[in-house]
């Protein structure tokens, strides 16, 4: 294909969906990191967070924004959430006029509490915008294991176009107009897969473990839709699919948060060691705030929330959660 594509970002994912592109069009990522850049152009490595997993040789890398920017037909978004409006600001004199944004980070701005495509449409509102998610592993992926995404735009047409580039080999893409539900979908799991790693780090079993992600899910369901989501794009890749994937791999770094912190560690220690950003972290407050303003009932994030916080202990957040009134499970909350 002859369209060009910019990745903004040189973490595990965003190098992973560069690789993945350059099989099919000619790809640049920026990165911050000039070892990263070298890594990625002589060695075809990114051995900070990709450590002996091998990249397609046709992907370049840039410390340079101008230089990444200047001639793409698509730019793909992989920063952090916290970070993503600063960087797109620093961007957007080199994104050309319409060309299609999409975005691969799962977390809403603590701030203002934004979706990342909103933080687009504020920035930028002349172009497309949309999200690339679903359970993927990025080194899984990179290892060439079966894996599927979604690519999510208001508009079909552009959603189909872009189907292409990202979809290759084992990895498939399937197309989806539900922006909001999606975005909302890779965000909201993080905070249920920090919930899951808690019970097992404090030794909880299966059946805790397959009640949270099951009651997690009916959760972020609920507020999904309180926020505009469609119900059945819980039900899917982006939801469900995402959900899964975070909750019981031992490559998430959500689940690892809450594991250590079922076990009894400090969260600022437990952040120090980290390479990779969890975005559950940040994200549980703007969820508790969100749901407080709906009115939605949130209980699994407001004990994740509170633990994260330093108000209670793993232990009392999973009594907190048995103590609480079970009502009918189809219960809109």
């Amino acid at each position: 294909m002859t369209l060009k594509v910019a990745i903004v970002g040189g973490g595990s994912w965003g190098t992973t969906v560069g690789s993945l592109v350059a099989k099919n069009c000619p790809t640049t990522l920026w990165a911050r990191d000039e070892r990263t850049v070298r890594d990625i152009n002589e060695r075809h490595t990114n051995e900070k967070y990709l450590a002996g997993l091998n990249l397609h040789p046709e992907l370049k890398a840039s410390t340079s924004l101008e230089v990444t920017l200047h001639d793409a037909d698509v730019v793909v978004m992989a920063v952090p959430s916290q970070n993503f409006r600063a960087v797109l600001e620093q961007a957007r004199p080199f994104i050309r006029p319409w060309v299609p944004i999409v975005s691969l980070t799962k977390g809403l701005e603590q701030s203002t509490g934004m979706r990342m495509t909103e933080i687009v449409e504020s920035l930028l509102p002349e172009h497309p915008v949309g999200v690339l998610t679903g359970p993927n592993l990025a080194k899984e992926i990179l290892q060439g294991q079966a894996a599927a995404a979604v690519i999510a735009m208001v508009d079909l047409n552009i959603a189909q176009a872009l189907q292409k580039i990202f979809r290759s080999g084992l990895f498939r893409v399937y197309t989806n107009t539900d922006v909001i539900g999606c975005e909302l979908a890779g965000a909201l799991k993080n905070v249920i897969a920090i919930a899951v790693g808690m019970g097992d780090g404090a030794g909880a079993g299966d059946n805790t473990r397959a009640t949270v992600i099951t009651r997690g899910l009916a959760e972020l369901t609920r507020l999904g839709e309180a926020l505009g989501g469609q119900a059945a794009t819980f039900a899917g890749l982006a939801g469900m699919g995402d959900l899964l994937a975070t909750c019981i791999s031992p490559l998430s770094r959500n689940r690892y948060v809450g594991i250590q912190l079922g076990m009894g560690r400090a969260l600022p220690d437990i952040i120090a060691e980290m390479s990779m950003v969890a975005e559950g972290v940040k994200t549980c407050g703007v969820v508790i705030e969100l749901a407080a303003k709906l009115k939605v009932n949130v209980p699994i994030a407001e004990e994740v929330f509170n633990v994260i916080n330093g108000e209670s202990t793993v232990r009392d957040a999973f009594r907190g959660l048995v103590k609480s009134e079970s009502g009918a499970e189809w219960d809109p909350g």
